[in-house]
């Protein structure tokens, strides 16, 4: 497998603004893309005893190395887009449980601030081919 992969919550309207943003800056298509509400998210969640019901993270994958979630993940994804994204690791000089607990902040009010959608996204025709199922 060539490339990483997000995983997010298909019903968060700022978890979808997020990927259609990802989707756009990502001129080498080096990510795919999973609602974890989606067969392949439940089934990621499930092999590593994670939470299949709580979607409060976004989960950054590279397959036969290691996943990460929160903070780390979002730093993970902007040092793999380049310039000028990358520069955010200077913020890896916090210690991770305070980039954590502001990941954490958005995360659990995000509902409430960006509103929630009925189902999850569905990928327009020209980016169906980086979703999985």
């Amino acid at each position: 497998m060539s490339f990483s992969i997000i995983f997010f919550d298909g019903v968060c309207n700022l978890c979808n603004s997020t990927i259609q943003f990802l989707i756009k800056q990502d001129v080498n298509k080096q990510f795919k893309f999973a609602s974890l509400q989606s067969e392949t998210g439940q089934k990621f969640l499930q092999e590593r005893e994670l939470s299949d019901k709580q979607f409060n993270s976004i989960i950054f994958y590279e397959p036969n190395q290691a996943y990460y979630t929160k903070s780390t993940a979002a730093l993970k994804i902007a040092q793999k887009l380049g310039f000028p994204f990358n520069l955010a690791q200077v913020l890896y000089i916090l210690p991770s449980f305070i980039r954590d607990w502001g990941y954490s902040l958005i995360a659990n009010n995000r509902y409430r601030w960006f509103g929630k959608k009925e189902s999850c996204m569905i990928p327009t025709p020209e980016s169906k081919d980086r979703f999985l199922p």
